[in-house]
C-alpha cells in the first residue's frame, strides 16, 4: 500500500480536536437534556437498572452490579462518576424527588461520603419506574447504538413531567456550567398545565404556579422580586438563608437553633459554619457565645449556638447572615441540551420543550397502542366468526392432511385435496376468506375457547378493544384529546408523589449588624523569634517586663483598635488589625504571623512598627542589604490595604532595617566583611517611598550590610562583633557614602 502524507496546519488541528472534545463533553457527559433533565451518565444507570429488573417492588442489588453493568454496557468510563451519579440520585437532601431508592449507607447532609459500591445496594423509585421507564416497549423514543454497538440504549427516557426543573441540575462542561435549582413537583405539574390550556402564558403567569425554588433543605429565599427576571433570562443568583428558631436556654440563656441551612450549605460546609462560628468568637468579634453543639439527626438539621443573658439576639443572627454562610447565594444558570445544541433556558422555554416532548411521546405511544388494538381486533373478529361456523372449520381440519392445506382453505377458501362429510360443507368452505392471522390464530386455538363464558368473554374483549381503538384514534386526531390523556397522567403523579413546599419565598431586607466597637485601651504587642505573635495588657507587661524584653524580637506598645505594620526582607508592607492577634496572658503561645497576614514566601520579618493610626506622626530609616538608604514619611504607609510595596529595590537587594526615627542622632553600618561606618543621620534624605534613596556606604563587590546600629544622644551603647566587644561611641565619625573602619578581629 502506498504511503500517504497529509500535510496540515498543526493550530488547526488542534482547534477541531479540542471542538470535537469540547462537544463531547458538552453534549454527551456534563449537560442534562432539556427533555427527560437527565444527563447521559444518569439516563444509562436508570435503564440498565430498568434492563436488570431492578424494579421499586423487586428486591435491591448491589450497587457495584449496577455500576459494573452499566459501565460495560453503556457508558464506558470510570466506574466512580457512575457511582457518584447513582449515590446523588438517591440522596434527598440533594434531589427534590430521588428517582433510586438506597439501601446503606449512601453519605449524608453534613458531607460524609457514601460506603462503597460492594456494601451499599439500590432499586428504582417507584415514580421513577411509571414516569420515566414503563412506556419505553412502546416505541415512544428512538434507541441508538451503544458505544461498541453490541447493544441499543434509549437517547433519552419518556419523562412525564419537567424533571429538569423538579431535580435541578449542575454540572460543569468546556467553557460553560450548568446550575438549575430544584421546583416544588406539584407547582411544576401546575405549570405545565397551565401552559398547555394557554400556551401564550408569560414567565409572570407561570409564577403564580411556581412560587420559586423548593430546596430539600428548605430554607428562605429572601429576593423574591428578583425571580421573575431570574425565570424570565434563565440566569441570576438566588439569595437564601438558613432558617433561625429562638428558644430560651438554661439558666436564663438564649438557643439561637438552626433548623434549615441553605441549599448551597450541604456537606463540608455545616462544619466550616461551626468553625466560622467559633473563630467570631475567638477574634472577639462576637463575645456573646457560650457553646455551640450540631445535634442534627435523621429527624432533620439542628444546630444550637447558646448565647449569654445579656446577648443582643437579633444583632447576633444579623452576625450570622453577613459573616458566616446561613445567608448564602445560589447562582442559576438554566443551561441544558435542546434540539442538540446547548441553549440557556427561561422557565418557559424549559416548560415549553418538555410539553412538545410528551406530545411526541404520546403521538408514537398511542400509535403502536392503536396498532397493536387493531390487530387484535383482527384476530378477535376471526375467532368470533370461526366459533360461529366451528362445525365445518373442524370439518376442514379434519380432513386436510397438513396445516398449509387447513390454512390455505381457511384464508383462499382452496378446497382440493380435503376430505368433506357433504357437498354443503365443501360449497361454504370455498367461500371462506379469514386473513392470513386470523387463520394462524384459528389453528392455534384451544377448544377451552369453544365454552360459552369463554365464548363471551372473547365478544366482551372485543367490544373493549373497539373502545380502545375509538379512544386511540380520537387521541390521534384530537389534539385537545392528547393534552387531556397528559393533564390527567401529570395530576395522578400530583396525587402520588406531590409534597408541600418546604423553602419559603418571600422579600427579606438585608440583614443589618452592627459590630460593638471595642473599648479603646492601650495594649503590649509581642512577637518572639520564632514568628508567634500575641498582645497583652500594659500591667502585665510590666510586671514581666524583662522577660518580655529579652525572650521577644519586638515589643512595642499601640492601640487595640489601630493596625500593626510589618514590613519584609522583600519590601512589603503588611498592615494586620490588632483585633486579629489573640489577646492573653503573658505565656500564651500566640499565632503564626503569617497565619493573620499575607505573608507569602517572605523569608523573615524585618521590622514591626507601630501602631498605624500613629506612623503618620513619624518617619521611618529604611536600610537595605546593598546599603541603599532614606527617609520616608510615616503617612505614605497610611493605606486600606491589607499589602502594599513600601520601598523600590534594586535587583538583588532586600530590606535589612526599618526603624522609626525618633532621637537617634547617628547610625552605624556593618558590613559582612567588618567594616564600620558611622555617621549622622541627619545625612540620611528624606524621600518618597517609591525611591531607591542613597548609598550608605561604599562595599567591595562581594560584600553587604549585615546590620545597622543607632545611637541616642548621651548613650553608651556596646556590641558583640566576633567575640569582641565593641564601643560604637569610640568609632570614628565620618561621612555617608564612605568605606568605613575595618574591625581587625585576632
Amino acid at each position: 500500500m502506498e504511503e500517504k502524507i497529509i500535510k496540515t496546519e498543526y493550530s488547526e488541528v488542534m482547534q477541531k480536536s479540542y471542538i470535537d472534545y469540547a462537544m463531547s463533553v458538552i453534549i454527551a457527559r456534563a449537560l442534562p437534556d432539556a427533555r427527560d433533565g437527565l444527563k447521559p451518565v444518569q439516563r444509562r444507570v436508570l435503564y440498565d437498572m430498568h434492563e436488570l429488573g431492578i424494579k421499586y417492588d423487586k428486591p435491591y442489588r448491589k450497587s457495584a452490579r449496577i455500576v459494573g453493568d452499566t459501565m460495560g454496557k453503556y457508558h464506558p468510563h470510570g466506574d466512580s462518576s457512575i457511582y457518584e451519579a447513582l449515590v446523588v440520585m438517591t440522596q434527598d437532601f440533594k434531589k427534590g424527588l430521588p428517582l433510586v431508592d438506597g439501601h446503606g449507607n449512601f453519605g449524608n447532609i453534613e458531607g460524609d461520603g457514601a460506603a462503597a459500591m460492594r456494601y451499599t445496594e439500590a432499586r428504582l423509585e417507584r415514580i421513577t419506574q411509571e414516569a420515566f421507564l414503563s412506556d419505553l416497549d412502546k416505541d415512544v423514543v428512538d434507541f441508538i447504538p451503544n458505544f461498541d454497538e453490541t447493544e441499543k440504549e434509549p437517547g433519552v427516557l419518556p419523562a412525564k413531567f419537567p424533571n429538569l426543573l423538579v431535580n435541578g441540575s449542575e454540572g460543569i462542561a468546556v467553557g460553560m456550567a450548568t446550575s438549575i435549582p430544584p421546583h416544588n413537583l406539584g407547582e411544576v405539574t401546575d405549570a405545565v398545565k397551565a401552559y398547555m390550556l394557554d400556551e401564550s402564558i408569560t414567565a409572570k403567569g407561570l409564577m403564580k404556579y411556581i412560587k420559586g425554588p423548593d430546596f430539600p433543605t428548605g430554607g428562605i429565599v429572601t429576593n423574591k422580586d428578583d425571580l421573575l427576571e431570574i425565570y424570565e433570562t434563565g440566569t441570576g443568583k438566588i439569595k437564601i438563608r438558613g432558617k433561625v428558631e429562638i428558644e430560651k436556654g438554661k439558666a436564663g440563656r438564649t438557643n439561637v437553633v438552626i433548623s434549615e441551612i441553605p441549599y448551597t450549605m450541604i456537606g463540608a460546609n455545616i462544619s466550616k459554619f461551626l468553625m466560622d462560628v467559633a473563630a467570631l468568637s475567638e477574634s472577639k468579634k462576637t463575645q456573646d457565645v457560650v457553646d455551640i453543639s450540631n445535634q442534627s439527626s435523621k429527624e432533620g438539621i439542628r444546630i444550637v449556638i447558646e448565647l449569654k443573658k445579656d446577648a443582643d439576639v437579633d444583632n447576633f443572627v444579623n452576625m450570622l447572615y453577613k459573616k458566616t454562610r446561613l445567608e448564602d447565594t445560589f447562582g442559576v444558570n438554566m443551561l441544558a441540551i435542546a434540539n442538540g445544541r446547548p441553549e440557556v433556558m427561561g422557565i418557559k422555554e424549559i416548560i415549553k420543550h418538555n410539553v412538545d416532548f410528551q406530545f411526541q411521546v404520546a403521538k408514537r405511544k398511542y400509535t403502536t397502542l392503536l396498532a397493536r388494538e387493531r390487530e387484535k381486533k383482527e384476530i378477535q373478529e376471526g375467532l368470533i366468526k370461526a366459533c360461529n361456523v366451528i362445525d365445518l372449520v373442524i370439518e376442514i381440519l379434519r380432513g386436510s392432511r397438513d396445516r398449509a392445506m387447513a390454512k390455505a382453505c381457511l384464508v383462499e377458501g382452496k378446497v382440493e385435496g380435503i376430505k368433506f362429510r357433504s357437498k354443503e360443507s365443501k360449497i361454504m368452505a370455498a367461500q371462506l376468506c379469514f386473513t392470513e392471522k386470523q387463520a394462524n390464530a384459528i389453528l392455534e386455538m384451544r377448544l377451552y375457547k369453544l365454552i360459552g363464558l369463554e365464548l363471551e368473554a372473547l365478544i366482551n374483549e372485543h367490544e373493549e378493544t373497539m373502545a380502545n381503538i375509538y379512544r386511540y384514534e380520537d387521541i390521534l386526531d384530537r389534539r385537545d384529546s392528547m393534552a387531556q390523556v397528559i393533564i390527567n397522567e401529570l395530576d395522578g403523579i400530583r396525587r402520588s408523589y406531590g409534597k408541600k413546599r418546604k423553602t419559603v419565598i418571600e422579600n427579606v431586607a438585608e440583614a443589618v449588624y452592627v459590630e460593638k466597637k471595642a473599648e479603646e485601651m492601650e495594649v503590649m504587642f509581642l512577637m518572639d523569634r520564632f514568628g508567634y505573635a500575641r498582645c497583652i495588657d500594659l500591667a502585665t507587661y510590666e510586671r514581666n517586663k524583662e522577660a518580655a524584653d529579652s525572650e521577644n524580637r519586638y515589643v512595642f506598645s499601640c492601640k487595640n483598635t489601630g493596625r500593626v505594620c510589618i514590613f519584609t526582607n522583600t519590601g512589603q508592607l503588611h498592615t494586620i488589625k490588632v483585633m486579629d492577634i489573640p489577646f492573653g496572658k503573658f505565656r500564651d503561645k500566640g499565632v503564626p504571623i503569617d497565619n493573620i497576614s499575607n505573608f507569602n514566601g517572605e523569608k523573615e520579618v524585618v521590622v514591626a512598627a507601630a501602631s498605624q493610626t500613629s506612623l503618620n506622626l513619624y518617619r521611618m530609616i529604611f536600610v537595605t542589604k546593598t546599603s541603599m538608604m532614606k527617609v520616608v514619611d510615616g503617612g505614605e504607609f497610611d493605606v486600606a490595604k491589607r499589602t502594599v510595596a513600601a520601598t523600590k529595590l534594586a535587583e538583588d537587594d532586600e530590606v535589612i532595617s526599618v526603624v522609626v526615627l525618633n532621637e537617634q542622632k547617628q547610625i552605624v553600618l556593618q558590613t559582612g566583611e567588618g567594616y564600620f561606618l558611622k555617621f549622622g543621620v541627619d545625612e540620611i534624605p528624606e524621600k518618597k517611598k517609591s525611591a531607591v534613596g542613597v548609598r550608605g556606604m561604599k562595599l567591595s563587590s562581594n560584600d553587604y550590610v549585615e546590620q545597622v546600629y543607632y545611637i541616642k544622644s548621651g548613650e553608651g551603647q556596646t556590641i558583640s562583633y566576633k567575640e569582641k566587644e565593641i564601643d560604637l561611641h569610640k568609632l570614628k565619625t565620618a561621612k555617608r557614602d564612605g568605606k568605613g573602619t575595618k574591625i581587625r578581629v585576632s
